[in-house]
């Protein structure tokens, strides 16, 4: 089991393997987080308990974009009107919708120079097709893992060894950039260098202290 970070010698790897949330997105969009609990109608602190409490079995899609939605209804204590259905796909889709344009061009920089790139994310279907439908630059990934699609969610190994297959790289060739420790570490223990995302900056220093600066493009920092 890999726990440890890579030293500095460490061979430049054959993949980069990106988290969607707050790692090619930015932190959930305040307004549209706002829209969410205005048309809930119930305290912010009561939706956040019940839209969290349903999210894994929603990425993992044991629920779908309607039954998710029912579950936390029904936990929060207000009526799933059609109208509010609506409403809740659209603003959630747009509330992750927030890109980060300095990771994009990183991953953009590392396509162009050959290295294989990959989206590993825990999302819903609804989330899903809203992506599909507007970003188009998601072609330009080598392989794309959905959770929803798999019916499973990081931090299970099984999602890891489907995306490293379906790229054709081992544990050991790939990084995994993620923002959730425990996603971090289920990747760490398969081998994978996980590093945790907080910041561009931080991401670079942590690329440079593994050596790779002149191995492959790091991204840029403003």
């Amino acid at each position: 089991m890999t726990t440890s970070t890579p030293s500095a010698t460490a061979a430049a790897p054959r993949a980069v393997i990106f988290d969607f949330g707050r790692v090619l997105s930015m932190h959930p969009d305040v307004d549209a987080h706002t829209a969410l609990v205005t048309t809930a109608g119930v305290p912010d602190e009561v939706f956040e308990e019940h839209y969290w409490a349903h999210r894994h079995a929603y990425d993992a899609g044991t629920l779908n974009g309607q039954t998710y939605w029912q579950n936390v209804a029904q936990g929060a204590g207000f009526e799933l009107t059609s109208e509010r259905l609506a409403a809740f796909h659209y603003h959630d889709a747009l509330m992750w919708a927030n890109l980060n344009s300095s990771m994009l061009e990183w991953a953009f920089a590392l396509q162009k120079a050959g290295v294989k790139t990959a989206i590993l994310s825990n999302m819903g279907d609804v989330n899903l097709a809203y992506m599909r439908e507007h970003f188009d630059w998601l072609s330009g990934f080598t392989y794309l893992t959905w959770s929803c699609e798999l019916l499973t969610a990081k931090p299970d190994p099984v999602i890891y060894q489907h995306t490293l297959e379906n790229l054709g790289v081992g544990a050991q060739e790939a990084i995994f950039v993620d923002d959730i420790p425990a996603n971090i570490a289920a990747a760490r223990a398969l081998g994978i260098d996980g590093i945790q995302f907080t910041s561009v900056e931080q991401l670079r220093r942590d690329l440079e202290a593994r050596g790779l600066a002149g191995k492959l493009p790091l991204p840029k920092v403003d």
